[in-house]
């Protein structure tokens, strides 16, 4: 008998049972896609997007269900790429509402999202609503059909599959018939379905939109990176109130220099100052220029405080979210500027 035999018969007086290994399911294979070339530039030639909103919809957020992450991603998205968000709204699974929004929405900014709203239920209307609010039928993709089956195939569910099913599959690939369909990663089946131009319609679950969206970046006509903004942030353990009468002068001699100065305070340990800006040359003063980092330094000796990474920012906000109360002695006290200026789940429905 080999060594890799296992024995049902009792030894030396004691009993051993059988042991049944279980082979592990193989991988399912991989599939690669073709993605789509960059269209050409929707707002026109020369042009780039300068402003942006967010369309979360969905029951599930407003009733308390899940915790929409999308529309923080999102912002990050936009500062990120130079792009200045104006507005988010959270809309109800409402089709009267959907057309309402989309078409407000389309028509104020340069690059609008949708999250949710595109599985194969009943109250996946997110595709319908917008085709009845740019006036256009609803048809199947037939390209996007045949990526779902390549993409499931090796799924034993596809093959048992009534003909209600099978329609509610393909629900999925049901588009508004004018609509550019983008596919924008080879691990992906699912289009970015746009709109107008300008509305990009994704699905609701978190980690696919955010895949998709910095998948989406090379098909944009984002700001070139020069007049991207910039944030730094200075913390001090000086209360808000005592630094609230140098900031409100700050902003007021900053205004017309576009930056914007902010104060964040966290609970019991201190206040978090942000500038946002771009380096330009003040209009009316010659060659001078304002810099942001230059900014920085008067604030961090007017305040008392110290410029701090993005890093130790999200710490201390961590800390204070899960009630982590230090003692002063354990704020950041040791704390070092960034490298180079200006460097700054619940189930969601498809």
């Amino acid at each position: 008998m080999s060594n890799n035999s296992r024995s049902s018969s009792p030894t030396n007086g004691s009993s051993s049972a059988t042991v049944h290994t279980s082979t592990p399911s193989p991988p399912p294979p991989k599939v690669t896609f073709e993605v789509s070339p960059v269209p050409p530039n929707p707002l026109g030639e020369g042009r780039y997007i300068r402003t942006a909103a967010a369309l979360i919809i969905g029951d599930e957020i407003l009733n308390g269900k899940t915790l929409d992450r999308n529309s923080h991603c999102f912002a990050q998205f936009c500062f990120e790429n130079g792009i200045d968000l104006k507005r988010i709204e959270v809309i109800a699974d409402n089709e009267e509402e959907i057309i309402e929004a989309s078409r407000r929405l389309v028509g104020k900014y340069d690059f609008v999202v949708t999250s949710g709203g595109i599985g194969p239920t009943h109250d996946d209307i997110t595709y319908e609503s917008l085709a009845k609010a740019f006036n256009q039928k609803l048809v199947h993709h037939g390209e996007t059909i045949r990526r779902m089956r390549e993409m499931n195939n090796h799924r034993k569910w596809v093959g048992t599959q009534n003909a209600q099913q099978l329609a509610a599959t393909h629900r999925m690939a049901l588009f508004p018939e004018k609509a550019e369909v983008i596919y924008v990663g080879e691990d992906i089946w699912v289009p970015v379905v746009r709109l107008e131009g300008k509305l990009c319609i994704f699905p609701g679950i978190p980690a696919l939109f955010q895949k998709m969206l910095h998948h989406l970046t090379s098909f944009l006509p984002l700001p070139p990176k020069d007049e991207r903004p910039l944030r730094i942030q200075i913390f001090t353990k000086r209360p808000e109130s005592m630094i609230a009468p140098y900031l409100t002068s700050l902003q007021e001699r900053l205004r017309s220099q576009g930056i914007q100065v902010g104060s964040y305070p966290v609970l019991y340990k201190g206040v978090f100052v942000s500038l946002i800006g771009r380096d330009i040359k003040p209009i009316g003063e010659g060659e001078g220029k304002v810099w942001l980092a230059d900014v920085a330094k008067e604030v961090e000796q007017e305040i008392e405080g110290k410029v701090v990474s993005e890093e130790e920012v999200a710490a201390q906000k961590r800390d204070c979210e899960h009630g982590t109360l230090p003692d002063n002695e354990a704020t950041v006290a040791e704390v070092r500027p960034p490298a180079n200026r200006g460097d700054s789940l619940g189930k969601s429905k498809y």
